[in-house]
């Protein structure tokens, strides 16, 4: 089954190597859809399943150049996981409070705690590409700044945090075509930037940033995952894919901890019961 490519730890990353159109032979839009349904289900029982369980939280980061379909991945893939669940976080240029400390500050706040989801629409690695092709910092303080993701990416990982990367892949050609896309329909006016059209000029630039984020922070416990964007259905199913692969493998661990779980509780209430004592009403008062 395909999957969104994986860097290896270590490995140097050319994404002109990596076809942004690619698609797999086997793979068509009906059956892409039909299969994408089933995984955002699984996705929602596994969700269930953490949440919970509480042994582990999950973050996943979305990264890619404009109209590379952050926001439509995660209506798309997480279409059937409970809000109650699951976070969105977005990562703008950086408040007059956020600026006073250092960069990851911010992020640190508001990852998931144990049994929730986090999605970082862009995330901390604005900090080593949009920082370093506008050359709002210097360069020797972004390059210091990999060596911190990945210290701060082992430490959310050894407190049992899951952390999956994405860079939605998509070509030059494409993005005018989605931006000229936007400007044709009216109903979607609303999504228009001339940002958008000047960030262009800074293309070959920011390949060679994400190259680099790439290269140096992909790592076993946090690894980033190349997808072929151009197709938005396709990019939504390697992405659902993925996820669910990689969460399947602790269903087991989940399950058996909620079963003994409650055959505890149950046992609990049993002991109530023959006491004679309501279960319910045994239960202390929580006051404020």
């Amino acid at each position: 089954m395909q999957l969104a490519w994986k860097v290896e730890k270590g490995s140097k990353v050319r994404l002109k190597d990596y076809d942004p159109g690619f698609l797999d032979p086997n793979t068509d839009r009906a059956l892409a859809a039909a299969e994408l349904e089933q995984l955002s289900v699984e996705l929602g029982e596994l969700q269930q399943l953490l949440a919970a369980a509480q042994h582990h939280s999950l973050l996943i980061a979305l990264q890619g150049m404009d109209t590379s379909g952050k926001d439509g991945t995660i209506r798309h893939v997480m279409a059937q996981v409970n809000p109650l669940g699951c976070e969105v976080r977005s990562f703008k240029g950086p408040s007059s409070r956020e600026q006073i400390h250092d960069f990851l500050w911010r992020i640190h706040r508001v990852v998931p705690g144990r049994g929730m989801i986090s999605i970082f629409n862009r995330s901390h690695y604005e900090d080593v590409l949009v920082v370093r092709v506008h050359n709002l910092v210097p360069e020797k303080v972004w390059r210091r700044r990999y060596a911190a993701i990945n210290d701060f990416e082992h430490l959310l990982a050894e407190n049992d945090m899951l952390i999956l990367k994405f860079y939605l892949h998509i070509s030059y050609e494409e993005q005018e075509q989605r931006l000229l896309a936007r400007q044709e329909e009216k109903t979607k006016a609303w999504k228009l930037s001339s940002a958008d059209w000047a960030e262009r000029k800074y293309w070959r630039d920011y390949q060679q940033a994400y190259e680099d984020a790439l290269s140096k922070c992909s790592t076993a416990e946090a690894p980033w995952y190349i997808v072929p964007a151009n197709r938005k259905w396709y990019r939504n199913l390697l992405v659902a894919r993925t996820l669910v692969s990689t969460l399947r493998p602790y269903k087991k661990e989940w399950q058996a901890d909620l079963v003994k779980r409650g055959a505890q509780e149950l046992a609990r209430i049993e002991k109530l019961q023959q006491a004679g004592e309501n279960p319910v009403e045994a239960k202390p008062l929580l006051r404020s």
